[in-house]
């Protein structure tokens, strides 16, 4: 795939650029080890000062940033300026907490007294140099919210990104160089999908982050499994929103809407499978249709377009080949399930609801990557649970329901990383976020995420003898 911003709301090409050779890839890797081997030692209040300054001047650009994605991408520039703004509260959030997170632990000395040692800590200290292949989805924040905690821990880091937001790729290692990191503390490089094995398995670079596909996500685990190399991955999911007779039924349907097309579809903690309980599963189809039917598709730069492009043009066909599956074998599109008519350039899809979906149908196990919503019918807490559990995937999940012991039983039995309560699955940065199954392991954000590019050191002090003896 060529390096390339292409405008996806009209398919134009817009810029290409030259993939990095590997004499200049070689100096970017000298570079991060030689900029580890001094940034590792800069004290915490320091690196949070640099963190501040970048976060101020991503603030600042926040109107132009956030036009360079939607132009790559195809988010709406409402939700891209969102984007960057979520960014900028990450990196404050790491810089005010990462002392607290990061501090040394001290088991209590009664419990360690048999070892031998007269004092015993834990100790959090840097990897090095981490690689962190990355999507264009969330072009900004999927890196940020690696890049934050990573550099406050005192990591180095080398940026693969998407081939498609080279535009963005850029920006993010020109603005920690402005920011006045180190040089080779972050870097870019526009490489494609081939230089990944290369980099990763040279051995100046200790660990890797990925999100992305589950086939990406294959491929770097296996490399760096070879090499016994740390990973943390984020790969697809397939999450269940289940309403049931206790919810507010508005407020689900409203929020169900968002859900599903925030990023015009293309999130992995987007909800895609509508799991609703019988007594209530007909009029939230109907309320939750009409509003999908309802929606603005168009000019992702103009502020009153709900849904924009897809980002690719193979993109929209593997979607429209899973709903045209998904009707040929029975399943019924209430509205949507084609191409607007009306946007006959880029690569745009009309927002979609299914029903009727049986598990023969490929969109049951797959994942639906653009503003497609398939919606079940269940009986019960067992039949929701059940089918909310009946995907390869398991990253977040969302639940509509104010009875306490459904909310315990949820809780307690679906298989993903998060499960949220009458409300929309979000990241943030106090919180971890992560999956189970096939959507990958390990953790980002929050305490969880910082310490996962550290080495737990146990540091233990016998008693020295006594001096002049």
């Amino acid at each position: 795939m060529p390096i390339a911003t292409v405008n996806p709301a009209n398919g134009e090409t817009l810029r290409t650029f030259e993939e990095l050779g590997a004499e200049e890839i070689e100096r970017r890797l000298a570079a991060a080890a030689s900029a580890f081997r001094d940034y590792r030692t800069t004290d915490l209040p320091e690196r949070a000062r640099l963190l501040n300054r970048a976060a101020d001047l991503l603030e600042e650009d926040q109107e132009s940033v956030a036009r360079i994605m939607t132009t790559e991408m195809g988010k709406p520039l409402a939700a891209a300026r969102a984007e960057a703004a979520k960014c900028v509260k990450a990196m404050r959030w790491y810089a005010a907490h990462a002392a607290e997170l990061l501090a040394d632990e001290h088991p209590p000395q009664t419990e360690v007294a048999d070892s031998g040692a007269v004092l015993a800590r834990v100790r959090y200290r840097p990897l090095g140099v981490v690689l962190a292949v990355m999507p264009w989805n969330f072009p900004l924040w999927q890196v940020v919210r690696f890049a934050a905690p990573a550099l406050m821990a005192g990591n180095v880091g080398l940026l693969k990104h998407a081939s498609n937001v080279p535009q963005t790729a850029l920006y993010l290692g020109d603005l920690f160089r402005r920011a006045g990191f180190p040089e080779g503390c972050f870097q870019t490089l526009l490489v494609g999908s081939r230089a990944v094995e290369g980099v990763l398995r040279d051995p100046r670079v200790a660990a890797a982050t990925l999100t992305g596909s589950e086939p990406a996500g294959r491929s770097v685990a296996a490399i760096a499994g070879d090499e016994v190399k740390k990973t943390v991955l984020e790969l697809g999911g397939s999450d269940p929103f289940v309403v049931m007779p206790s919810a507010d039924l508005e407020r689900a349907v409203r929020t169900a809407v968002t859900a599903r097309v925030q990023n015009n579809g293309q999130s992995c903690i987007a909800a895609k499978r509508f799991i609703v309980h019988a007594d209530v599963h007909d009029a939230f189809v109907e309320r939750f249709t009409a509003r999908m039917a309802g929606l603005t598709v168009g000019d992702p730069m103009a502020d009153t377009t709900d849904v924009g492009p897809l980002a690719s043009e193979q993109g929209r066909a593997d979607l429209e080949e899973l709903v045209d599956d998904a009707v040929r074998r029975g399943a019924t599109a209430l509205c949507g399930g084609q191409r607007p008519k009306d946007l006959p350039q880029g690569w745009f899809y009309e927002p979609t609801v299914l029903t009727g979906i049986t598990p023969d149908m490929r969109i049951h196990r797959e994942e639906a990557f653009g503003p497609v919503a398939t919606v079940y019918r269940v009986g019960d807490v067992d039949e929701a649970v059940e089918l909310a559990n009946d995907t390869p995937f398991g990253l977040s999940s969302n639940v509509w329901t104010t009875d306490t012991a459904e909310q315990e039983r949820f809780a307690r039995d679906i298989e993903a990383g998060g499960v949220f309560f009458n409300g929309m699955t979000a990241s943030h940065p106090a919180l971890p976020f992560g999956g189970v199954k096939r959507s990958g392991y390990g953790r980002e954000l929050s305490g969880h995420g910082i310490k996962e590019f550290c080495n737990v050191t146990t540091v233990w002090h016998g008693a020295e003898p006594a001096r002049g003896t």
